[in-house]
């Protein structure tokens, strides 16, 4: 039976955003878009895990919290979400009782690492897949050429015959084919290595893992879009 995940928020975005970044964990989503609907369907379907927005109308993220905390019967863990900033806010969610705080706006691989340490079905990995794109990229003031074997919307592995250091910093450029057909521009890093030194994987050719560090939220959408179109790359 798969795991039951309760977001709560009052903006329909927000609610999309949390639950495209659940989009390939084994959990079922229910939503709510205020405290008092969201207090009902933990009682009537204990979930397990609780994702609340703090400010709310009728009963706000820290009064359902504290309510699903000194219920007897829930024990669901319950991560609040405040505003960037503001400490007050913060402190607010602290006291009443939640196991984890975020802030918006959301960035997905901390909200994923979030969820997972309260609900392991949660999965950080991204949608991936499998494609041979041509790459440019920039590093030690060098313009380089190699070609991305898989892809997602937080990182490339780059198939290339160069000699790089784990965290090295690189500009990237490259066109993403149909039906998305667009230039995307990036930075990321040498995340781990895959060369003659330093061989991980050798069903692939040698190149690197590479981590964005600097893309638009238009590009990742683009790269997501594009991935979806695409054969999954098996994940390690």
């Amino acid at each position: 039976m798969a795991h039951k995940v309760l977001l709560v928020d009052d903006v329909s975005m927000f609610l999309e955003l949390e639950k495209d970044f659940l989009s390939l964990s084994a959990v079922d989503i229910s939503t709510a878009r205020n405290g008092e609907d969201a207090l009902r369907i933990c009682r009537q379907e204990h979930p397990d895990l609780v994702v609340i927005d703090l400010h709310m109308p009728i009963m706000n993220g820290a009064e359902c919290c504290r309510a699903i905390k000194k219920d007897p019967h829930l024990s669901s863990p319950v991560i609040l979400i405040a505003s960037e900033g503001k400490e007050a806010d913060r402190q607010l969610c602290l006291e009443a009782g939640c196991d984890d705080v975020l802030t918006k706006p959301l960035d997905r691989m901390i909200f994923l690492e979030a969820a997972r340490n309260l609900l392991p079905a949660v999965d950080r990995r991204d949608r991936r897949g499998s494609c041979r794109i041509n790459v440019k990229f920039r590093a030690f003031n060098l313009t380089l050429s190699g070609y991305c074997i898989n892809l997602s919307q937080n990182g490339l592995y780059l198939a290339a015959d160069v000699d790089l250091e784990l965290d090295t910093m690189l500009e990237l450029i490259f066109v993403l084919p149909e039906p998305v057909g667009t230039i995307v521009q990036a930075k990321g890093r040498v995340a781990w290595l895959n060369t003659t030194k330093a061989r991980k994987k050798s069903t692939i050719d040698e190149g690197f893992g590479i981590q964005f560090v600097d893309i638009s939220e238009i590009d990742r959408q683009r790269i997501d879009n594009y991935v979806s179109t695409l054969p999954p790359t098996a994940r390690a």
